[in-house]
């Protein structure tokens, strides 16, 4: 079992953390990334290694993403068929929860189970206003871009069995996108995720956490916010040739059928290569079927939903605009499970597991203990 524990200008905690993970379970070694933290923290790394941790080193800061794939790469040479969990440096994580993650980690191993665990706080307590808002809109966006409902989006706790180390050292994205694209893309590749309790630690008003909300929130949405661009350009395609045809022909329904047929070409073309980066042909064909029902569908629900509005009397343009505000959640959600991810993603070479029958989420956090101390439980929790 390893631990791993990326860290970027870290404080005098991490060595508490490394001595109680090493303390508690011989079992267990700790490696630690320092992400060019500069020779200011050379001490506190110094220390980490006398303790007995294996600290791997950066130049320069290269990301929380950087630094995670050099542990990951260390351990696929040099262990190969262990399990990691990986933590974060601030203190954050308790001893005690790191070692519960490992110990779930162990009995997915002995019921053959292979699932990725996660850690998830319930920000219940004494939570600073922007990391209980930043969770907040997070857990929103979460899971109408992944389709499944997950506690804490952002915890640096997580079990990773064996057999997913590679897939999740090889998954796209930088600095905190890098986790968030795991989760967004467990359903995709079949992998089962369950959550377990941890304790809400806050230490100096979480002054240690490097996550920037503004920005890493911009990043985590990306690809939504560039889904909602396309429908957008979309929309407009689509608003504009209806309104053309509709007033040279004066036949609604058939204006309807000839501006979507044009604006879902448009609407296919910019969703493959730019939001759901499905590049190459190979897999084309069946994303062009699979768009081309969704297309049909959508059309159906559009010409009924416009037909019925504007026989209420709702002038077009309103009705049009009711009509895509209504199907947007759809389209997305289809699109990135049915139309774009229900395969393999080889275009891009990544090492996909492929559906499994097994994969699901369970244990969603509904309350979980909170600790607000700056001591952290160095055993086990019953």
């Amino acid at each position: 079992m390893i631990v791993l524990i990326p860290a970027y200008e870290p404080g005098p905690r991490l060595a508490g953390v490394v001595a109680g993970i090493l303390g508690a379970d011989p079992d267990v070694e700790v490696v630690v990334v320092d992400d060019g933290s500069g020779p200011a923290y050379a001490a506190v790394f110094a220390m980490a290694q006398g303790l007995g941790a294996t600290v791997l080193r950066h130049d320069l800061n290269r990301g929380k993403a950087a630094s995670l794939r050099t542990g990951f790469d260390l351990v696929l040479q040099a262990h190969p068929g262990d399990d990691v969990v990986t933590a974060d440096a601030d203190g954050q994580h308790t001893v005690a929860d790191i070692l519960r993650v490992a110990d779930e980690l162990r009995a997915d191993a002995a019921a053959g189970v292979p699932t990725l665990v996660l850690g998830c706080r319930a920000f219940t307590g004494r939570v600073p206003l922007r990391s209980r808002a930043g969770n907040a809109v997070a857990r929103g966006v979460f899971r109408l871009a992944a389709g499944w409902p997950l506690s804490d989006t952002q915890t640096g706790l997580r079990g990773i069995p064996a057999e997913l180390v590679e897939w999740v050292r090889d998954q796209p994205g930088e600095r905190f996108a890098y986790e968030q694209n795991v989760l967004l893309r467990c359903r995709h590749a079949g992998v089962a995720t369950r959550e377990v309790p941890i304790e809400t630690v806050y230490l100096d008003g979480n002054a240690s956490s490097h996550f920037r909300p503004v920005v890493d929130s911009l990043r985590i949405m990306l690809p939504l916010l560039l889904f909602a661009g396309s429908s957008l350009l979309a929309f407009a395609v689509d608003t504009v040739m209806l309104l053309v045809l509709n007033a040279l022909t004066g036949a609604l329904v058939p204006s309807i059928v000839a501006a979507r047929v044009v604006s879902a070409s448009v609407n296919f073309a910019v969703n493959r290569r730019v939001v759901f980066r499905a590049r190459g042909r190979r897999g084309m064909p069946r994303q062009l079927v699979r768009y081309a029902v969704l297309a049909v569908t959508l059309l159906a629900s559009n010409i009924v939903w416009l037909d019925a509005l504007t026989r209420f009397g709702m002038p077009l343009v309103l009705a049009k605009v009711t009509t895509e505000a209504v199907l947007f959640v759809t389209s997305y959600g289809v699109q990135r499970s049915f139309v774009f991810g229900a395969a393999p993603n080889a275009q891009e070479g990544r090492n996909e597991l492929g559906p499994r029958p097994s994969a699901r989420h369970s244990n969603p956090i509904a309350a979980a203990a909170r600790m607000d101390a700056n001591e952290h439980p160095t055993g086990r929790n019953p």
